[in-house]
């Protein structure tokens, strides 16, 4: 989540020829697929050609038969090509699992394919992927908001030179590669069954029910964007799930709540809401049997097209503009009615419901301050943003009381103005909790480069100045407080299920406790995954450490050494080179399944997305020399940490190795992202020994990660943007860092 800011900053100018998030629903969703400056796609040239590069990145996922359908040949033709690389025989996903793999299949394809083939791959409408662009959190804009102009892939029969560089290509698989299953012995995917699973007995007891009790609110570490109120596949939170993150210490969990779904209100009639009330009903008494209450996201209301025959019937409601949108103006009363109306008729219909957050200041355009534009509104430009943004949490709050009153609701600042938000929240009901982000200004010096924290920072250990100053603004009101983290994952690195910085994450919560901060939101969309961070939470609740964790998880005599090596790798992450452009921009998430280039690409890094060779974008802040230095002794603290502990302990519990993986796997990543500067560095300078050197490094680092990723598939995948790769992708790079090292050999 960004604010508008960043995000026109991250996305570039582009940014602006698109909504910032049209509405969820109702919008009249056009076939005409985005281009944006389609410029020419990249050219993968380390495969024999594009129909190469196309059958190794989607074989181990679509069936051959969907593959002939895209680009023509028979089955054998195409079966035969794969072979002469050296793939394995395909072991393609379900069709439930398929379905997860939608974005992966869009990114991995975004340069290859023209739109009609890649409707084709997806077995899609154009107003299907048309709406997954728009609506999939901020899909096009992982992308670039652009399309590259692909033009259309066919058969052709290899010739001989082609022929000639698969068969290299084989070669190569085999020598890094011997003996390994090259996609992977644990399926993609396995984890959402494993997880889904009832677990055995392990961690502390469920979490209490009670209405009172402090909130640890989490979300699913795999949910897939939809409409899972109305189709059980999509479901989020299954009862083995549920089970696991109650053992966690998770007492609540969230989902995406789009009121005209689930009420009926007269802007936008939706069909099917008593389908989703009952599957809401069924949610939270499935829920409530594991101690777990279930809560919804509010970005409300939202924004309709400006040419809305709502508007002609209403011109009053008309709000602010943006784009070919216009917010529906809650100055006025008979929309406030519509609103607090809506939300009282869900409470009666789901009394079990544990309550609502909502976000008023930046997401979905709604009301008209919730882009700082309300000053383009006559009725609300005299009252300005801390009465308008308040007003809306009010009306909110007016709908529980009137529905039965038991419901939570947590407003949460994101994206209030220093400026006006002690007067937005001295304006707001009693009974309303307010949320901020925990290390929002926390004051940072890395690599003697001084700057704030914005959000999404595992690698501090404290909450900063801005939610400081909001609760106590709250607490002058006489309203409770919550905070908002990150103890799972963050964007500093989030293809690994958690991190196990767990030094950072107590000192965290027991700062959090004796500032007198119990209600938690444990995550985002990401960080989601039963861990012992998120045990930590409650360790730290009932008086606990990192010592009492550590026996608690690991036993009395293994304990000092798991502290260790849990201080080690969090001192090491308090180095990681922070700054909003270089979260969402530099390649962390992709680490060495991000290729090399020859030469400069000439295309700018996406936000979570895409990162090309920008280094420009990734390191943001840091000079290149410190942002390099700072990446590599974080990975080097990590790997400190683990040869230490696997002297101590050779042979560790499933628990601790698994702990360990997901270090090493962040340790690869880190190491190589400052491999990949180090690389654009070299290349500026023509510099052919060392991106030599780089190039057979990187090898290193992609073999090891392979080898985990083949051993545990939740390595790679966040739930957001599913598989950021494949154990393909990462012998794809070896392939990659041969062709540019030149060489034949490893």
């Amino acid at each position: 989540m960004i604010t508008r800011r960043t995000f026109c900053r991250i996305a570039g100018a582009a940014a602006t020829a698109m909504p910032f998030l049209p509405p969820l629903l109702g919008a009249d969703t056009s076939a005409e697929l985005p281009m944006g400056s389609a410029p020419v796609p990249l050219e993968a040239a380390w495969f024999p050609s594009r129909l190469h590069a196309f059958l190794w990145r989607n074989w181990t996922l679509v069936d051959v038969s969907r593959l002939v359908e895209v680009v023509g040949g028979r089955p054998r033709d195409l079966r035969r090509v794969a072979r002469s690389m050296g793939l394995p025989r395909a072991r393609v996903l379900s069709a439930g699992d398929r379905r997860r793999a939608n974005l992966t299949l869009i990114r991995r394809n975004w340069h290859l394919l023209p739109y009609d083939q890649l409707l084709t791959l997806l077995g899609w409408t154009a107003d299907e992927l048309a709406y997954t662009l728009r609506e999939d959190d901020f899909f096009y804009v992982k992308l670039g908001l652009l399309k590259p102009k692909a033009t259309r892939l066919s058969w052709a029969e290899p010739d001989a030179a082609q022929n000639a560089r698969a068969e290299e290509i084989a070669r190569l698989v085999r020598e890094h590669f011997p003996g390994a299953e090259l996609a992977g012995r644990d399926p993609l995917f396995s984890f959402v069954r494993t997880l889904a699973s009832a677990p055995g007995a392990s961690g502390p007891a469920p979490a209490a029910n009670a209405r009172s009790a402090p909130l640890r609110m989490g979300y699913s570490y795999f949910a897939l964007y939809g409409d899972p109120l109305v189709d059980p596949s999509l479901d989020p939170y299954p009862d083995g799930y549920l089970a696991r993150l109650a053992a966690s210490g998770v007492n609540a969990v969230w989902l995406q709540g789009v009121l005209s779904r689930l009420s009926s209100l007269p802007w936008d009639s939706q069909d099917r809401i008593e389908v989703r009330r009952k599957g809401l009903r069924t949610l939270v008494e499935r829920a409530a049997r594991h101690g777990i209450r279930v809560f919804l996201y509010l970005n409300e209301p939202r924004c309709l097209p400006k040419t809305s025959p709502v508007f002609v019937q209403h011109p009053d409601w008309r709000g602010v503009p943006e784009q070919s949108f216009n917010a529906i103006c809650t100055s006025v009363p008979a929309v406030r009615k519509a609103l607090r109306g809506a939300v009282a008729d869900l409470c009666r219909a789901v009394p079990g419901l544990g309550g609502f957050f909502t976000i008023t200041a930046s997401e979905n355009q709604t009301n008209c301050w919730s882009h700082g534009r309300g000053g383009e509104c006559s009725r609300c430009r005299t009252r300005g943003a801390a009465e308008v943004i308040a007003e809306v949490n009010a009306t909110f709050h007016e709908g529980i009381v009137e529905g039965g009153g038991s419901q939570r609701l947590l407003a949460w600042d994101w994206g209030w103005s220093n400026d006006w938000a002690p007067d937005a929240i001295a304006l707001l009901p009693s009974g309303v909790t307010v949320m901020s982000v925990s290390e929002w200004d926390l004051p940072i010096e890395r690599g003697g480069v001084k700057s704030e924290i914005g959000e999404y920072c595992l690698s501090v250990d404290r909450p900063g100045p801005r939610a400081q100053r909001h609760w106590a603004a709250a607490r002058k009101r006489g309203l409770p407080v919550a905070a908002k983290l990150q103890f799972g994952v963050t964007w500093e690195m989030a293809a690994v299920p958690y991190l196990p910085v767990l030094e950072n994450v107590v000192r965290h919560a027991t700062a959090l406790r004796e500032a007198g901060v119990d209600h938690l939101m444990l995550g985002w969309t990401l960080g989601g995954h039963p861990s012992p961070n998120i045990e930590s939470v409650d360790e730290v609740a009932r008086g606990g450490d990192l010592e009492s964790l550590a026996v608690r998880r690991h036993g009395a005599e293994l304990a000092p050494r798991v502290v260790g090596f849990w201080k080690q790798c969090s001192a090491a992450f308090r180095e990681f080179p922070y700054s909003g452009g270089t979260v969402y921009s530099a390649p962390l998430q992709m680490g060495p399944a991000n290729p090399f280039w020859s030469v400069p690409t000439g295309y700018k890094a996406t936000m979570v997305g895409i990162p090309y060779d920008d280094l420009e974008a990734w390191r943001s802040i840091y000079p290149a020399p410190v942002f390099i230095a700072q990446l590599e002794k974080v990975a080097a603290g990590f790997e400190a940490a683990l040869s230490e502990l696997r002297a101590q302990v050779p042979n560790p519990s499933d628990g601790l190795a698994e702990e360990m993986r997901f270090a090493e796997a962040a340790a690869i990543h880190f190491a190589s992202v400052a491999n990949q500067s180090r690389f654009v560095r070299a290349r500026a300078a023509g510099d052919a020994a060392l991106k030599t050197r780089i190039a057979r490094d990187e090898i290193r680092l992609a073999v090891r990660l392979h080898a985990l990723q083949s051993r545990d598939a939740r390595i790679g995948f966040e739930a957001s943007n599913q598989y950021f790769y494949t154990p393909l992708d990462l012998v794809e790079k070896v392939i990659n860092c041969q062709w540019i090292a030149g060489t034949k050999g490893p």
